[in-house]
């Protein structure tokens, strides 16, 4: 296998560049794709009516007779035109002779995007016409024959990475919007990231690929799931959020090493970020801890890694949930740049300053700053760095306290100080979503603090069992799923203080976005049992299966999921998940290709004994 010609040739400026955010890195990714290929030495022509592809011709093939099919790309004055296909371009010469007077018609009228089947010699392109940018650009296809195998109408749009078109009209049309390179390039690197990950987990350390039921039945607590009418009245499937009963029922059932590219589904309304239906991959293992999980996704991650890119180093730095919220004011925390939040507390415990006062005389009170470099630029300055402290509260700050405070903010020149002051985790939250903020502005003035080819892994670990519930503090939910396992030194807190117990929960953060999570599971059916009943009063006979199951000799038992739509996004350095799904949903959740979801006649819900009750409003519009 070759270098993919016309990958290379619009990633490198065939006509004009792609968008400044992903053009630098396009053409060495797509060199670690080709490279990984050639050791397989894949077959792209056999089974098919062509005899090669068109980016895989070179000068070595000089005198072949050869059969191509592909797209039109774009025609030059009725003597050549660009062909197209999935591995690249070539340039086929259009015959001027009156003998080929039928193949020129053809190739002269198809429009731009046709689908042509052309036969001819690979010959040398005339001295001083090569070009260099394209991996065929030394050589021309003379065709003798060729067939319009389906005309194009009228675009919508031109099949051009470097054309803006609107995201809805690339879902709308996105059969069209797939022949770009981008995406093109986007699902490949998938495909072979995810054959890569098999390997690993299947060949090298003896998972088992198994695939769970779509149709479930509702799970307690976590999301809102999608729920799917039976032809018994009032009941109901529901599709899983996740295979998580499954792969803990596939460890009891003794096949101990589970593996799943599992497609998973949330209600979740109007999410930018997120898609109702989305991919997992999916693991669970029986006789493991946490830091065995933790090894093996690194290596996964190690062993699937595009080639291309620096090497995935292990392990990756772990920090507790505690600790990243202290520091980063989140749970999932970009660790390419600093700006980290700094306890000033005890600078102004004998301040003057009544607010401070206040939140320093409260239960976890506290006071917080960080400081954003050259930040007097881009923000209102309350505390610069600068002698004049042009702020409202510099006059009430002493001047021992000022030099104190430059000391620990290790402050600069033109640096700015945020600093906030209230409960302990409001505080550090506020901050966490500042220091984002700042980010994002100093990056439009040029400052570069996230680079986007470096990527930090970070696992968080340690994170709280329990929260309260929004709508009742008084009540508990689990922080992630009811089947998380409490810390092994917090289980006497179940029964005392149950607020404080820790969770066996991690999960893995890239570049601030969380792209896996993970628990050691619950396998003793009592301690399941007292957190669902007691604790967190859901209705165990919802679970009743589940904890018959932990009654039967159930091993200790532990797993992760990795969010494959997430983790492609980032690898790809693309704007949205929605660039590395085939067919994706809008942010709404509409497919606008086919305008799912649609509506179902009355005829037809019957046998689902289900009626339809329309909103007052829309009756109105219906009306209209």
């Amino acid at each position: 296998m070759t270098f993919p010609s016309w990958l290379s040739q619009l990633c490198r400026g065939l006509s004009r560049p792609i968008r400044r955010t992903t053009q630098p890195i396009w053409g060495s990714l797509y060199r670690s794709l080709v490279q990984s290929s050639q050791r397989r030495n894949p077959e792209f022509s056999s089974f098919a009516v062509r005899t090669n592809t068109c980016g895989e011709l070179r000068s070595s093939h000089l005198g072949q007779e050869v059969t191509l099919c592909g797209w039109i790309q774009y025609r030059r004055q009725n003597t050549f035109l660009v062909l197209r296909d999935f591995h690249g371009l070539v340039q086929v010469v259009i015959p001027q002779d009156e003998s080929a007077a039928s193949v020129r018609k053809i190739l002269c009228e198809a429009p731009v995007e046709s689908v042509v089947q052309v036969s001819g010699t690979v010959i040398s392109r005339p001295a001083g016409q090569e070009n260099p940018k394209m991996p065929t650009g030394e050589i021309e296809i003379k065709v003798k024959t060729a067939e319009l195998l389906n005309a194009c109408k009228k675009l919508p749009f031109e099949i051009k990475d470097f054309m803006k078109k609107t995201e809805a009209l690339r879902l709308q049309y996105r059969y069209l919007d797939l022949r770009s390179f981008q995406m093109q390039y986007n699902l490949r690197l998938r495909s072979q990231m995810v054959m890569k990950m098999r390997e690993y987990l299947c060949n090298l350390h003896g998972f088992v690929d198994i695939e769970t039921p779509t149709l479930f039945k509702r799970t307690p607590g976590g999301a809102k799931e999608f729920l799917v009418p039976s032809r018994e009245p009032g009941k109901f499937y529901s599709l899983p959020q996740s295979p998580q009963q499954f792969k803990q029922l596939l460890m009891v059932g003794g096949l101990d090493r589970y593996f799943q590219v599992a497609r998973c589904y949330r209600d979740e309304g109007s999410r930018p970020d997120r898609q109702p239906e989305f991919t997992q991959i999916d693991i669970e293992m029986s006789f493991v801890d946490q830091t065995g999980i933790q090894s093996l996704i690194e290596g996964l991650l190690q062993y699937s890694w595009p080639n291309d890119k620096d090497p995935v180093v292990v392990p990756f730095p772990t920090v507790t949930f505690t600790e990243a919220l202290a520091t980063y004011g989140t749970d999932k925390p970009d660790t390419r740049f600093g700006m980290k939040i700094i306890d000033i507390s005890d600078v102004f415990r004998n301040t003057e300053i009544g607010f401070l006062q206040d939140a320093l005389s409260k239960p976890h009170g506290t006071v917080k700053a960080i400081c954003i470099p050259e930040g007097a630029e881009i923000l209102p300055v309350f505390l610069n760095a600068n002698r004049n402290w042009n702020s409202p509260v510099a006059s009430f700050i002493m001047e021992s306290q000022r030099l104190e405070l430059i000391r620990l903010m290790d402050t600069q020149e033109e640096d700015v100080v945020l600093l906030t002051a209230g409960e302990h985790n409001k505080a550090c939250c506020l901050l966490g979503k500042l220091r984002l903020e700042c980010a994002d502005l100093l990056e439009t003035r040029g400052m570069v603090l996230r680079d986007p080819t470096l990527f930090s892994f970070l696992w968080v670990v340690d994170f709280p069992l329990f929260l309260p519930k929004e709508e009742n503090p008084r009540e508990l939910e689990s922080a992630h799923h009811p089947f998380t396992a409490p810390h092994p030194s917090d289980i006497h807190l179940l029964y005392t203080e149950p607020k404080k117990a820790r969770s066996q929960h991690y999960d893995l953060v890239l570049n601030g976005n969380e792209i896996g999570g993970g628990s050691i599971r619950i396998h003793n059916a009592e301690l399941q049992r007292y957190i669902l009943a007691t604790l967190l009063k859901e209705d165990v006979k919802m679970l009743s299966h589940l904890l018959q199951a932990l009654d039967y000799g159930a091993p200790p038992h532990g797993g992760i999921a990795l969010g494959l739509d997430r983790l492609i996004c980032l690898v790809t350095g693309s704007p949205s998940i929605r660039d590395v799904i085939a067919f994706p949903k809008s942010f709404r959740g509409h497919d606008l290709m086919s305008n799912a979801p649609d509506s179902i006649p009355s005829e037809e819900l019957k046998p689902y004994h289900i009626r339809v009750s329309w909103p007052t409003d829309s009756k109105a519009e219906r009306a209209h």
